[in-house]
């Protein structure tokens, strides 16, 4: 295990995000193994705290004073999923999330028209910040590659993210996840626009491999691809974004490690390539 005497003050500005190792770490494990690393702030999905129930969920985070940036999530953008949206919000201000990540599925089946699918999202996600405006918590938009643009999201650029937050207003935001926008040739100006307008919630970290055997389940630990992670986040700490770097992998490789040595192995690497940004 990373030492905690010379790794805490550094992993104080390192946010874990459950996904990272869910597979083989349930709820309390995860926040455990956290605490146990000097992480003091981590990510959370509706779906893990439903495994173990809300109370023994909180009761993890309380017990080692764990805080909660994300929460994950509302969406798809189904029925079924909008409907449960005023739970899914009255949960994350219970939990004390910053803020609550909006999944708008990709095309509805047969649909072919994605200008009339991206309408209805934006449409959809007005309504649902009047909502997150009444308990109080903010909604984050996290754009995704454009190959996931089919069955995931509709919005899949940081200049499509900022523009609707811009025509949206107050209480609304963009989290930059490197591994959906590191080919994005107008990424510096989009983080600096959104940065400008203080709409910088979050800042994935993970990287890309080449080859990508799969791209949602082979995402690469932090140096193990090509993405020059070091200019992204000064591009980040440029446009005044001070909050930390979460390590957010989905990977059926490293979902079949032991979580602990995947927190450990993840805290060196973002030691190693984030230390001096």
């Amino acid at each position: 295990m990373v030492g905690m005497s010379a790794s805490k003050s550094v992993c104080r500005s390192i946010v874990i995000n459950h996904a990272t190792v869910r597979d083989r770490a349930d709820m309390p494990t995860f926040v455990r193994l956290c605490a146990e690393r000097g992480i003091e702030t981590v990510s959370i999905w509706g779906d893990e705290i439903e495994r173990v129930g809300e109370a023994t969920a909180l009761a993890a985070l309380r017990t080692h004073g764990i805080a909660v940036s994300g929460y994950n999530r509302i969406g798809p953008f189904t029925d079924e999923g909008l409907a449960r949206a005023p739970f899914e919000l009255e949960r994350a201000a219970r939990f004390g999330a910053d803020h609550v990540f909006l999944f708008t599925g990709g095309l509805a089946e047969t649909e072919h028209d994605l200008f009339a699918a991206r309408k209805r999202a934006e449409d959809r996600i007005a309504q649902l910040l009047e909502m997150a405006r009444r308990v109080g918590i903010k909604l984050a938009i996290e754009p995704l590659h454009p190959m996931l643009v089919g069955d995931r999201t509709v919005i899949a650029s940081l200049s499509h993210a900022n523009k609707l937050c811009e025509a949206l207003g107050s209480g609304i935001g963009v989290v930059v996840d490197v591994y959906h926008v590191w080919w994005d040739e107008r990424l510096e100006a989009e983080i600096l626009r959104a940065g400008q307008a203080g709409r910088l919630f979050g800042f994935h970290v993970n990287d890309w491999l080449v080859p990508t055997r799969h791209l949602l389940t082979d995402r690469g630990m932090m140096g193990d691809g090509i993405i020059h992670l070091a200019s992204i986040d000064r591009m980040m700490r440029q446009a005044g974004f001070e909050g930390p770097v979460e390590v957010e992998l989905f990977s059926t490789d490293w979902w079949a490690r032991d979580p602990a040595e995947v927190l450990d192995i993840a805290l060196s690497r973002c030691q190693r390539i984030f230390r001096s940004n």
